[in-house]
């Protein structure tokens, strides 16, 4: 387990990272109470909250971006499998520091994470939802980023206060959605099949039938929900993923375009192009 922390303004951040041929467990603890946001990028690992005799679970936490409010009491246990690497970023600030935060800051936590401000218990869970496209580069661009020193901190800088700034929007764009949880679930399921089937993805009437759920409400509340159409979601993945292959070197280029389904090199190197700017071959470690 890699861990980095980082202080930034009244903001702790924290960088962890595991990836290992054997099923591992790690646990951390806060030196104080925090009110935090963890953002999952790559892996899908299990996540518990222990606190006392009580223990919340979370699955599925690809993609995930999870609000909370932990004191000292509480253990956050990550446990990572062989083929589900862990990248979490966790931003956390404590409730004293809200009125110290720049550009009013304090005010979009007080108002959109009050559950979190006032906690009834050592644990609170806040919003939680599966980020955007966006949101989900920025947290890889900080996982693949190679800057040093002054640098580094710019960068995170500026990266944690534009991730932040998603979220927050997310968030008040998620109180106004109208989908029902039994729905919600359906469409998170969808999601989770397409990032588990890159290379041979469901046609969308499979998917439709595999969670049961119509292709019109399928397509509608997919876009809904996680801001992006069905298509443009697997695209986004597979490009990620690709980035990812070749960066850490565990895969050559076209190695990394049949990994994502591809059979022609020239149409993944334009698909990846459009998306990031540059050739796949431009890549370096």
């Amino acid at each position: 387990m890699n861990r980095d922390i980082l202080d930034i303004n009244d903001f702790t951040i924290l960088v962890e990272e595991a990836n290992s041929e054997h099923s591992i467990t790690d646990s951390c603890f806060f030196d104080e109470p925090v009110i935090a946001v963890a953002f999952y990028g790559s892996g899908n690992v299990h996540l518990s909250m222990k606190y006392g005799d009580k223990q919340d679970d979370y699955e599925n936490t690809k993609g995930l971006a999870l609000s909370f409010y932990a004191d000292e009491r509480v253990e956050c246990i990550h446990t990572v499998s062989a083929k589900k690497p862990l990248q979490c970023l966790v931003i956390a600030t404590s409730p004293k520091n809200l009125d110290k935060l720049p550009n009013d800051e304090g005010e979009l936590f007080t108002d959109m994470l009050e559950q979190l401000v006032n906690p009834v218990d050592h644990y609170a869970e806040g919003p939680r939802f599966f980020m955007t496209p966006e949101m989900q580069n920025i947290v890889h661009g900080i996982f693949d980023n190679r800057y040093e020193g002054k640098a580094k901190m710019m960068f995170f800088r500026s990266q944690i206060t534009t991730l932040l700034a998603h979220f927050f929007w997310q968030l008040s764009l998620l109180k106004d959605k109208k989908i029902k949880e039994g729905e919600r679930e359906k469409l998170y399921q969808a999601k989770e099949i397409l990032s588990n089937n890159l290379e041979t993805p469901p046609s969308l009437n499979e998917l439709s039938r595999i969670i049961g759920l119509n292709t019109f409400k399928l397509k509608k509340d997919f876009k809904e929900l996680f801001g992006v159409p069905v298509f443009k979601y697997l695209q986004n993945e597979r490009m990620n993923k690709a980035h990812h292959l070749i960066r850490s070197n565990a895969a050559t280029v076209q190695e990394a375009a049949w990994h994502v389904g591809y059979d022609s090199l020239s149409s993944f190197s334009n698909a990846f192009t459009k998306k990031f700017g540059f050739r796949p071959s431009e890549i370096r470690p």
